[in-house]
């Protein structure tokens, strides 16, 4: 008997259990396919709808509508070119804006209520 068998337990080799043959391999495969669909549901449709509404927000774009910019400055558009517009943010003040800057169209009106 060794002296050290009454401080440390000896390991014995277990045999591992066999694996069962391919009642895992469905679950690889599906938790990643299942990630991945959360996923698109989750982040990508809606994103992508978002983008989408914009871009129609952005091409009805007309002369007179009162907008909104990401930076929020708010105006009344005067011109409209390719890629830029003309707004006028206040009596006599213009400045030039990217069409894809504009964050929202406002209801008519509603600068001169404010």
């Amino acid at each position: 008997m060794n002296p050290l068998d009454l401080f440390v337990t000896a390991a014995h080799a277990q045999a591992a259990p066999a694996a069962s043959p391919g009642g895992a391999g469905i679950f690889d495969f599906a938790l990643p396919l299942i990630f991945f669909v959360a996923i698109y549901f989750i982040l990508l449709r809606p994103q992508m709808r978002r983008q989408k509404e914009h871009k129609t927000m952005v091409a009805a774009l007309a002369k007179g509508d009162e907008i909104v910019t990401n930076g929020g400055i708010a105006g009344k558009i005067l011109e409209i070119g390719d890629t830029f517009l003309t707004v006028e943010i206040a009596k006599g003040t213009e400045v030039k804006v990217q069409r894809q800057a504009v964050g929202m169209v406002l209801p008519k009106g509603t600068l001169k209520s404010a």
